[in-house]
């Protein structure tokens, strides 16, 4: 029982490299370069939050969690100053689908469209009440072309999970820092993953205290067993908050978009560098 996976957490592990292809490959990059997009920090910042509108810091601090307030503060609203989010959302899925496009060369189109197409169904049954990224992305227009229909719908499905996830983290206790220090206890590395979200040493330390205080992690920074309950926990609060939009689909159907996604999926990680996301190694 315990190698058993959620079908919700499964199929996340699927889409998810499908939509991170935008942050980490060399197309997405050209995209928001020729929108006057430059460096890692605009780009993301702009593909992410360009659906909310020209937003200021603060609701991004909010809606993204676990990225340093003063990080998403050095691009945000200056990056507005460069592009304007409407050309923002027209980088991210140039980029995007250049990407795809170039992966999935060889994998049967037919089956590009059923996946698509079964995104975008399952995306358009989605309620998304107290979801903001998810609701911004659903709002936006069905692009045209299959491959910015497919990065789109997976788009939506990943914001919907993710704001799912920051709930049952703020439900759990944890700020953003708390929650990547956690993470890098359990099975991820910090040199990877705290730069990523901007933290400085001090906070990272300050965050990890606190922790041992409240009894998730020991003085030598290992998870102690209340800390593993509290993870799982939460993490199944997660797998069920995203549950909703499968719970109608038959195991057949289930499995027939697991199947189409699979090589993909298979195909987009095998480009990424290390997804600090928490995908495993091996899904």
């Amino acid at each position: 029982m315990a190698d058993l996976v959620h079908p919700a957490r499964a199929l996340w592990w699927l889409f998810e490299p499908v939509h991170a292809v935008t942050y980490f490959l060399p197309e997405g990059r050209a995209a928001f370069e020729e929108a006057g997009l430059h460096g890692r920090l605009y780009s993301y910042f702009a593909n992410r939050s360009a659906p909310l509108g020209a937003v200021d810091a603060a609701p991004v601090v909010a809606a993204f969690f676990s990225f340093s307030p003063a990080m998403v503060e050095r691009a945000l609203p200056e990056v507005w100053t460069h592009a304007s989010p409407e050309e923002a959302l027209v980088a991210r899925l140039k980029g995007s689908a250049a990407t795809l496009g170039r992966l999935l060369e060889h994998v049967d189109r037919k089956q590009v469209e059923y996946a698509a197409e079964a995104l975008e169904q399952a995306a358009a049954r989605l309620d998304c009440a107290g979801r903001v990224l998810a609701a911004a992305n659903a709002a936006l227009p069905r692009p045209a072309g299959l491959y910015e229909r497919l990065w789109q719908a997976a788009t939506v499905m990943r914001e919907h999970r993710g704001d799912g996830h920051v709930a049952a983290l703020v439900a759990a206790g944890l700020d953003g820092c708390e929650a990547l220090v956690v993470r890098c206890a359990l099975d991820m590395r910090r040199e990877v993953l705290q730069p990523l979200r901007g933290w400085t040493d001090e906070e990272w330390e300050a965050a990890a205290e606190r922790l041992v205080e409240r009894g998730w992690l020991t003085a030598q920074g290992t998870v102690t067993e209340l800390g593993r309950i509290r993870h799982r926990s939460l993490e199944a609060a997660t797998d069920l908050a995203a549950t909703r939009v499968w719970e109608d689909y038959p195991r057949a159907e289930l499995d027939k978009l697991a199947a189409a996604l699979k090589p993909m999926s298979a195909l987009c990680r095998s480009e990424l560098p290390v997804n600090p996301v928490g995908l495993p190694d091996n899904p």
